[in-house]
């Protein structure tokens, strides 16, 4: 089988992206989105295809939903070592502490704040 083409060792060809004159045999087709095209790049121009834009070419499967989800049914009872259930939840404002009085039954707060008051020393030279 023969090549239709010569070897061109000596020819030169214009970077498409650049425009400087290059060896022919320097310049390399660009690869965009997976498909090569015919825009002949420099070395100093050629990018490798960005992974990026490939954004949707393949599946990409993450389930998030779990299928028949149970409740925590341990929510409002309190355990057998007396924790309050699986799921305790401490929180308050005003300054420290519940935050209402309806809300007492439902988050048990045993938070309580520590402070501490420092000096401040000025050095002057």
């Amino acid at each position: 089988m023969t090549i239709p083409f010569a070897a061109g060792k000596h020819a030169f060809g214009f970077c498409d992206v650049c425009g400087f004159r290059y060896k022919l045999g320097e310049l390399r087709k660009l690869v965009v989105k997976s498909k090569l095209t015919e825009t002949l790049a420099c070395p100093q121009c050629y990018e490798e295809d960005q992974p990026q834009l490939m954004l949707g070419s393949f599946p990409v499967e993450d389930p998030q939903a779990l299928r028949n989800p149970r409740p925590d049914t341990t929510y409002y009872t309190n355990g057998s070592d007396g924790s309050g259930g699986s799921r305790v939840l401490e929180w308050g404002w005003n300054p420290v502490g519940g935050a209402r009085s309806i809300d007492s039954g439902l988050t048990p707060n045993s938070l309580s704040a520590t402070t501490a008051v420092g000096t401040v020393t000025i050095v002057t030279t």
